[in-house]
């Protein structure tokens, strides 16, 4: 069967409800009166139902109307359905609103702590009445939800090249050690020199880890990770009972038992605001614009 266009669906609307209408009073008159349409007008829609279907659908009992068989079973198929049509195009236009829309806001577990809360905080102080739906997760999830349509917007690490994407910044990885750790001292780090170290690192899926896979592999070694983990707040707290050293970007909650040793070189990556190859709801965009404005400063140990 053909894909309905969009006037036909127009069209199709007002014959449901004519149809539901006269289905549920029972009465020509009132079913007008209920939908507020002439009496001939409604006895037009109804016979054009009739006519679409090609089998009569009511039957005169009197002064009232009744369901023939075939009028019953595509009643008791399309009950609600003309409701449920309505609800549909309601939420539509409220998500449209930028006072009241819907956002479907993502963002990496490395900013949950404090800095994206603080930017959704003040974002709900200048618009309350829009409804963000969040999503925690690593960046190349997140870029995929956004390609996928799940995700209207997302802060991932690092910025994709084949979105629509804002730079927020550079974020700056450095070496992590329990403040008790030999190199605690140090006042910068050569990652060469951590040939013999034991690591504490994410799984080998997520994008931190493929840097500093690949940043040791251009150091002439292969890490010995003794301890992965997803969880960064976690990972940090293993570093810091002295269970191995990491590289990582800058916590946002204080860590007194670690301390951060620069690494030498360019070691960083990018942050980028992301959102899909379609036009934003004004919600959507309301965000967006507010993230672009505020975010860079909200995030620890980010350059622009």
């Amino acid at each position: 069967m053909d894909e309905l266009s969009s006037v036909q669906v127009e069209a199709l609307i007002p014959l449901l409800a004519a149809f539901e209408a006269a289905a549920d009073e029972g009465h020509i008159t009132r079913a007008a009166q209920r939908l507020g349409v002439p009496q001939s007008s409604l006895s037009r829609r109804l016979k054009a139902v009739e006519q679409a279907v090609g089998v009569r659908l009511f039957q005169p009992v009197g002064r009232r109307v009744a369901l023939t068989a075939a009028g019953q079973e595509l009643f008791e198929r399309t009950r609600g359905l003309v409701r449920q049509l309505g609800d549909a195009v309601d939420v539509v236009r409220s998500n449209a609103d930028p006072d009241s829309g819907l956002v479907r806001f993502g963002f990496p577990f490395t900013l949950g702590p404090v800095s994206i809360p603080s930017l959704l905080a003040d974002f709900h102080t200048v618009a309350p009445r829009v409804r963000l739906h969040l999503v925690q997760a690593h960046g190349t999830a997140l870029v995929d939800m956004v390609r996928d349509g799940r995700l209207d917007l997302a802060v991932t690490i690092p910025a994709p090249d084949d979105l629509p994407t804002i730079l927020l910044g550079l974020q700056r990885i450095d070496l992590y050690v329990a403040s008790d750790h030999p190199l605690a001292t140090r006042t910068e780090v050569d990652l060469a020199e951590l040939a013999d170290e034991p690591f504490i690192a994410n799984p080998p899926t997520y994008h931190l880890r493929r840097l500093f896979d690949s940043w040791c592999a251009a150091a002439g070694f292969t890490p010995q990770v003794g301890f992965e983990i997803t969880e960064f707040e976690t990972l940090r707290a293993l570093v810091a009972q002295n269970l191995g050293i990491a590289v990582l970007p800058a916590p946002e909650l204080p860590h007194p038992g670690l301390t951060r040793v620069p690494l030498t070189g360019e070691r960083d990556r990018s942050i980028g605001l992301v959102s899909g190859n379609h036009r934003p709801t004004p919600a959507v965009q309301r965000l967006r614009d507010h993230i672009a404005t505020f975010g860079v400063g909200r995030i620890p140990g980010v350059t622009g």
